[in-house]
């Protein structure tokens, strides 16, 4: 279930908008001739202080060889302050990497944002500035540009300088504005999460560690199917059989439900108090009443730490023709995204996003076990607790709770690679405030009239119904 999160300190005051990058004066005096070259191609690229995520700074190589930035410093305007960058860290040649420095300092709305070498006194970049980012302090253009406010981060992806970024000022819902019941009384209780239609077929991942098949009810809802041991959902456990998942989020590759369902999961429900971040696939094709996961993808070294019940939420698959026909960057390379470096990987990249901070990651995900993150954005909301790739439209969408009104957002990927906000949505006027942590869209073949069904859970039951029907123009 989500946990609404405090504001972290901000420094208060703010002044008239006076931004200008730091000079690099004589800083890598005495720092061996390779070295120099190298790190002199690293710039201080975003810097996102305030709103929805916070406190980051983005690192980015213009160079043409790998940099090893382990145990560079990151610092503010206090040298008492400093952010260490973990040992193994590399920067490939057109790479973005952002690091979260939330845990060791602030960043204020008069603040700096400095990068040292490992001994903490050779300046390599910084930028300075005297109001808070809105909602980023970005380069344009990357690597070589200066720092102007651009409407929406792009933290670990290329900047968004007007090219292909859409407007965040939230409009009304693009269909129907009221909203039906689409379950009977009461069938799931409380924890309800993700969703994920598949034809006929909805499935539902409920935090208690359970996955849902449920087939329509013939009035426009749904309900649990009856046959192969479905009808109270099958307990999910993690590889070897043990523990319970908090399976958060579920979908489908182009294979569909016959290749294995995908769940994503932030902890393991018998150690709650431990993030696991992973991602687990499950052969839902059986007849038991429990699923053990054939294989785990446990992303939690990689990511930035969280709250163990803040962490995985959504979780989407977005096919390889997809991305490369729209020209998305491979933020672990910096070049074009070519799947023909990753051998076994399903023919398309895994994103999660993180109901703590709000950011969305892109995974190739081996069949051997392996993984490489392949993206990592802001979505421009609080917390995200629901992703779909919308085919029909080629389009992400990241979903907001009650924390953030009901928000959605739609994504694209712009003339840089990156995915960027496209529209900003309110909910649909006539649905209350509800917790939804999930949502799916019917397919292009349910358009009747302009407009198909899509589908909301309510992680909170409210009035003994987890799952309600609206409309979306399709």
């Amino acid at each position: 279930m989500t946990v609404s999160t405090a504001r972290r300190r901000r420094r208060s005051l703010s002044r008239l908008l006076v931004a200008a990058p730091l000079l690099v004066a004589g800083a890598l005096t005495g720092v061996p001739a390779a070295h120099a070259a190298a790190a002199d191609e690293v710039r201080v690229n975003e810097v996102v202080t305030t709103g929805d995520v916070n406190d980051s700074i983005e690192l980015y190589n213009t160079g043409t060889a790998t940099v090893d930035v382990s145990g560079w410093i990151l610092k503010d305007d206090d040298n008492s302050h400093s952010y260490k960058i973990a040992s193994g860290t590399r920067l490939a040649p057109g790479a973005f990497r952002a690091f979260d420095v939330s845990g060791k300092f602030g960043l204020g709305s008069d603040d700096e944002a400095r990068l040292y070498l490992a001994d903490g006194k050779t300046l390599v970049d910084g930028f300075a500035w005297s109001d808070h980012s809105d909602a980023s302090w970005s380069r344009c253009a990357d690597g070589t540009g200066a720092f102007k406010q651009v409407a929406t981060p792009t933290l670990g992806g290329a900047n968004s300088c007007g090219t292909g970024g859409g407007s965040t000022t939230p409009v009304a819902w693009p269909g129907g504005s009221g909203v039906t019941t689409a379950d009977g009384s009461n069938v799931f209780g409380q924890d309800l999460s993700g969703l994920f239609q598949e034809g006929n077929v909805l499935w539902g991942a409920q935090n208690s560690g359970k996955l849902w098949r449920l087939v329509r009810d013939g009035s426009g809802g749904w309900k649990p199917d009856t046959a192969n041991g479905w009808s109270s959902g099958k307990a999910l456990r993690f590889p070897g059989g043990s523990g319970s998942p908090d399976s958060e989020g579920v979908t489908l590759t182009g294979a569909g439900s016959a290749g294995g369902a995908f769940v994503a999961s932030e902890r393991n429900g018998d150690a709650s108090g431990t993030s696991r971040l992973s991602v687990l696939k499950y052969d839902v094709g059986g007849s038991g009443s429990s699923l053990t996961a054939a294989k785990e993808w446990n992303l939690t070294a990689d990511l930035p730490s969280t709250g163990s019940n803040l962490g995985l939420e959504g979780i989407t698959w977005v096919p390889d023709t997809a991305l490369t026909g729209a020209g998305f960057k491979d933020a672990s390379t910096g070049a074009a995204y070519d799947p023909a470096r990753y051998a076994g990987h399903g023919g398309g990249v895994f994103f999660v996003g993180v109901e703590g901070t709000g950011m969305v990651y892109g995974y190739v995900l081996a069949d051997s076990g392996s993984y490489t993150r392949v993206a990592s954005f802001s979505s421009g909301l609080s917390g995200v607790m629901e992703l779909q790739w919308e085919p029909q439209a080629a389009r992400l969408w990241a979903v907001c709770d009650d924390t953030c009104d009901g928000q959605h957002r739609t994504l694209k990927i712009g003339t840089g690679g990156a995915f960027a906000t496209t529209a900003v949505y309110n909910r649909p006027s006539g649905m209350p405030n509800y917790n939804n942590e999930g949502f799916s869209l019917a397919g292009a073949d349910e358009c009747v009239a302009g407009s198909k069904p899509v589908y909301w859970s309510d992680d909170a039951n409210d009035g003994g119904h987890a799952l309600r029907r609206g409309t979306i123009s399709c």
